[in-house]
């Protein structure tokens, strides 16, 4: 799962809005996206040791294995999952 910690208030999350949607139509199957409004539920915030939004962290298992803080782009993003998620194959 991929837990996405945005903010109204917040216009770096705002612009990810659409970066997270398509990953998530992209990833359908693979990973589920969830959106965390950190205004709305500051436990989870704490929780996941957000500090600074956006924030995304990927779940696996459920434990914490990867985070990114800040504004990301799809590379960085992409990057996270093929080291979390994506079986690699043998060569």
């Amino acid at each position: 799962m991929l837990v996405f910690f945005t903010s109204r208030r917040s216009g770096p999350a705002r612009r990810m809005e659409s970066l997270l949607a398509h990953i998530a139509r992209k990833e359908r199957g693979t990973i589920a996206v969830k959106r965390v409004d950190v205004d709305e539920r500051p436990d989870l915030a704490e929780r996941f040791k957000v500090s600074e939004v956006p924030a995304l962290a990927l779940v696996k298992g459920k434990r914490v294995v990867a985070t990114l803080e800040g504004r990301a782009t799809a590379p960085k993003i992409e990057s996270m999952l093929d080291s979390h998620v994506r079986e690699v194959a043998p060569v």
